[in-house]
């Protein structure tokens, strides 16, 4: 069973990558984004928080197994979070908005601008996805700010 839950926290293997791990776990998150925003709002936020939920433990459990706080192998973090980047946006054509979400989601993630480091703090699982989720959050202002420019100077 343990085997079972570290595959699936490294993300089928991704997070086990010797270079960028995070980036490559994230990938996970492309596809799940496209399936999540073929449903209505209430079932895909839905969905999305459940997978956030289940992604504490998770993370949590395979991170102590491989000795403990945000190991590298662990992505579960970061392919659950990343569709939280373009969950809001379903009426934008798909590829450039998850290419944008994907890119806007490593780059905070990676920054770790206040509170993204704050949140990682947090006790095991709880702060290994939070931090993820408000990266997620602010690839989604992002988004939704340069969605607004462009309709505005477009006009």
């Amino acid at each position: 069973m343990q085997d079972a839950l570290l595959w699936l926290a490294s993300g089928l293997g991704l997070g086990l990558s010797p270079w960028a791990p995070g980036t490559f776990g994230s990938l996970l998150g492309i596809p799940l984004a496209w399936w999540l925003l073929r449903y209505p709002p209430v079932k895909r936020w839905t969905v999305a928080a459940i997978l956030i939920v289940l992604a504490i433990p998770l993370c949590h459990w395979g991170s102590l197994w491989l000795g403990g706080g945000d190991m590298p192998p662990i992505v579960a973090d970061e392919w659950v979070a990343m569709p939280l980047a373009v969950l809001a946006y379903p009426q934008v054509r798909r590829v450039p908005l998850l290419i944008a979400g994907y890119g806007l989601f490593r780059l905070f993630d990676i920054l770790k601008l206040p509170p993204v480091a704050q949140v990682e703090s947090l006790y095991g699982g709880v702060g290994i996805v939070a931090d993820d989720v408000v990266a997620a959050i602010y690839a989604a202002l992002v988004i939704g700010i340069a969605l607004k420019l462009w309709r505005t100077f477009r006009a």
